[in-house]
């Protein structure tokens, strides 16, 4: 079996450089034989702040993957974990009046609302076009409706953006590395895919990732990203709330959580004595723990879904929701009280989902890199026809 060169992957997060080499074979099964994770340098709330620092960091890693591997890599494959990015959707029409929808017809509606973009978003660059929407008379249609005849086309487009600024500096750093940008990825939408392969019926569907100290939310619709938000906090206080009330240590708490399932009927039981390892034992119910992380993740829910308005907007079309929680270690004592919360006591279809393996992400990342993904749109280039060409095309259609 032919092996394949090794490819290089980097992930940039807020709060590190992910470097990994990936070998895969011509049936693209992908193993990763290197992993590391580096503290940012030279980045600050999403913006370069020290190009020469960035740059010497992303380097020295570099340098040091090719030396391991007894290889120069040309190119990469980027996948940014960015807090800083927009999303436009816009819709073109076509009046066809009863001919029939060609291929013409969506490169003229692609281009168009991609200029459109650009001169309305001039300090933006465009990562990501999907196709969201297909209405062909005014009825929905799965896929590109191309050879169908109507007389009145609606498209609509996602659109994902970055500072050009940003992305700038991105490809003077790898360039300065010899280093082509292959491929940008937004880790929302390799995500996004993960799911949707991991779930075949469903395309449409909100993901909530809660962290210890942040949180996010974004949107696929028609297998297609159209939003994502991010918040500055996470289940680090829940456990700071709790700690003050009961007065023990946050590790302690975490401790209590891990081990006890927190129900609303523990009226009268007590936490064990086996956790006040340094403080006195004194008598504290296990209701009242269950009351403070209930208030907490109530105002979570709220602040993410139910009074978000980007929620109740999108909300309107699905009503599905993963819940990733990637602290497994807290799970046991929350779980039950984040499923009823989020899922509103069974008003919305929720999924708890496993954090996504590195692996299995740039298992996805590969495929979108190699294979594309059915909803992405490229805008193509439009040959000038001859007038006798369009004369020709007037005549016969």
């Amino acid at each position: 079996m032919k092996i394949s060169n090794p490819t290089l992957f980097v992930e940039i997060n807020n709060l590190n450089f992910i470097f990994s080499v990936g070998i895969y074979d011509e049936k693209e099964n992908l193993r990763i034989d290197y992993n590391s994770n580096v503290a940012l340098k030279g980045l600050n709330k999403n913006i370069i702040s020290d190009l020469d620092k960035a740059f010497n960091e992303i380097k020295k890693n570099i340098f040091l993957i090719e030396q391991k591997f007894n290889y120069t890599f040309r190119e990469i494959v980027l996948i940014l974990e960015h807090s800083d990015l927009a999303f436009a959707n816009l819709t073109g029409f076509k009046n066809l009046n009863g001919s029939k929808v060609v291929r013409e017809n969506i490169t003229y509606i692609l281009n168009s609302l991609k200029s459109c973009i650009d001169e309305t978003e001039p300090k933006k660059n465009i990562l990501h076009i999907f196709n969201s929407k297909f209405n062909l008379d005014n009825q929905k249609i799965d896929n590109l409706p191309i050879g169908l005849f109507g007389d009145f086309y609606a498209h609509e487009l996602s659109f994902t953006l970055m500072n050009k600024n940003f992305y700038k500096n991105l490809k003077i750093i790898f360039n300065k590395c010899n280093l082509k940008i292959k491929k940008i990825l937004i880790k929302s939408f390799v995500k996004g895919a993960n799911i949707s392969d991991n779930y075949k019926n469903t395309e449409t569907f909100f993901q909530i990732e809660i962290n210890d100290n942040n949180s996010k939310i974004f949107y696929f619709e028609n297998n297609a990203l159209k939003f994502e938000q991010d918040f500055k906090f996470g289940t680090d206080i829940i456990i700071k709330d709790i700690s003050k009330v009961i007065s023990l240590k946050e590790n302690d708490v975490k401790e209590i959580l891990n081990k006890n399932e927190l129900l609303e009927t523990l009226d009268d039981e007590l936490i064990e004595k086996e956790f006040f390892k340094e403080n006195k034992y004194r008598k504290i119910k296990k209701k009242l723990i269950y009351e403070i992380a209930l208030a907490r993740i109530k105002e979570i829910s709220e602040l993410i879904i139910f009074k978000n308005v980007n929620f109740k907007y999108y909300n309107k079309i699905s009503n599905v929701i993963f819940l990733e929680m990637t602290q497994k270690f807290y799970f046991k004592g929350l779980d039950k009280i984040f499923k009823s919360t989020f899922s509103r006591n069974g008003s919305f279809d929720l999924n708890f989902i496993d954090n996504i393996s590195n692996e299995n992400l740039l298992n996805t990342a590969n495929k979108l890199v190699q294979f594309g993904w059915k909803k992405e749109a490229i805008p193509m280039t439009q040959t000038k026809k001859s007038i006798i060409v369009k004369l020709f095309d007037t005549i016969f259609g």
